[in-house]
């Protein structure tokens, strides 16, 4: 009897009364109505749910030993001072900013404009007038930029406060003992920043007009220093890397791991991992280096980058281990792709196929 009634609950009313006869059916039915079907499905999809809660639970236990077991590993956090660079290896860690002075020094001169942008753009016109950069600017950016737009002088006060700043950069300029080249493409910066400044609080205004007149003849002086804002890093970071590969040894090294950290804005092309990868195994220099980059920069930036260098190292091995026979499906957990990127992009270049092979699929399941 009792797997009648368990057959019964699972039968719908037309099927119980078929096979019984509707009298015997209506009984059964009200004794015992058999379990709620949307109660089984929220069952069934509760234990599905369950696989995966458990593979992510065991992936995080695997990633949290990982961590404790990478080496050589470099992290690399971009930063106003050329990089704070750590070195992992084993258990052991050493950081350092290896960068002389001389690159912040001389970018911060080389930023003055940028820090007048910063306090005027808000002001500008929404009218973006025929100039040769004209073409370049989109004028939606432009209009979101300047949301308080030019019928305001509030400009006024913060960009004569940066005036100061920079006057009393100007006059102790002789005191940081640059060298002579840098020190006159930063005199040149600071005097022409200063004359943008004066005349815009004289005459009351500026615009996208006056900002190139004033920005369009420092290319060479800001190229200056850009110039030894480079060599310094170039310097500072080729120094540190020669002693981090004797002490790590010949034996540990192809397998060095570096991971950069930078804001976005920064990190295609980052000056830092341009320097370093030169230094790594030919063979594994474009897998081994990982450009991360953040939102903001993090507050431990050696856990990120080793929380995702486990990731990584053990995807790599995951890959070949769960995907053997497809090697891209395999090339997908290794890298940075999705694994369902292509499968997305094959159903969006040809919807009505993906949805009918889809429709057969389903129709053939027993």
């Amino acid at each position: 009897m009792s797997t009648r009634r368990r057959f019964l609950g699972a039968a719908t009313a037309v099927g119980a009364m078929a096979f019984l006869g509707s009298t015997e059916a209506a009984s059964a039915d009200e004794s015992n109505p058999g379990p709620d079907s949307a109660a089984l499905e929220l069952q069934a999809r509760n234990a599905i749910f369950a696989v995966d809660t458990g593979t992510q639970k065991h992936y995080d236990v695997l990633r949290a030993e990982l961590i404790k077991r990478l080496s050589p590993v470099i992290v690399v956090q971009n930063d106003d001072r050329g990089g704070l660079y750590t070195l992992v290896h084993n258990g052991e860690q050493e950081s350092l900013h290896p960068v002389s002075e001389i690159f912040e020094l001389a970018k911060s001169i080389a930023h003055a404009p940028l820090g007048i942008y910063s306090i005027t753009a808000p002001y500008l016109s929404h009218r973006i007038p025929d100039l040769p950069s004209s073409a370049r600017l989109d004028e939606h950016d432009v209009d979101m930029v300047a949301f308080k737009g030019p019928g305001t002088s509030d400009w006024v006060s913060p960009l004569q406060a940066f005036g100061t700043a920079l006057t009393t950069a100007r006059q102790q300029l002789d005191n940081a003992h640059l060298p002579q080249e840098l020190e006159a493409s930063s005199t040149q910066i600071l005097d022409v920043a200063l004359t943008f400044i004066n005349e815009s609080v004289q005459r009351g205004s500026f615009d996208v007009k006056s900002f190139e007149n004033f920005t369009g003849g420092l290319n060479d002086a800001v190229g200056t220093n850009m110039r030894y804002a480079a060599q310094a890093q170039i310097d500072g970071v080729e120094d540190l890397m020669k002693r981090w590969r004797g002490k790590v040894g010949k034996e540990d090294w192809p397998g060095l791991y570096i991971v950069v950290l930078s804001i976005w804005t920064t990190s295609a092309l980052n000056q830092n991992s341009v320097i370093v990868k030169q230094f790594m195994d030919p063979a594994k220099a474009d897998s081994h280096l990982i450009d991360l980059p953040t939102a903001q920069l993090p507050a431990d930036p050696v856990f990120v980058a080793l929380d995702n260098v486990a990731r990584i190292v053990q995807d790599n091995v995951a890959a070949e281990m769960v995907f053997p026979a497809d090697r891209k499906l395999a090339d997908a957990l290794k890298g940075p792709e999705d694994l369902l990127a292509q499968e997305i992009l094959h159903q969006l270049a040809c919807p009505y196929q993906s949805k009918t092979a889809t429709k057969k699929a389903i129709g053939a399941a027993p």
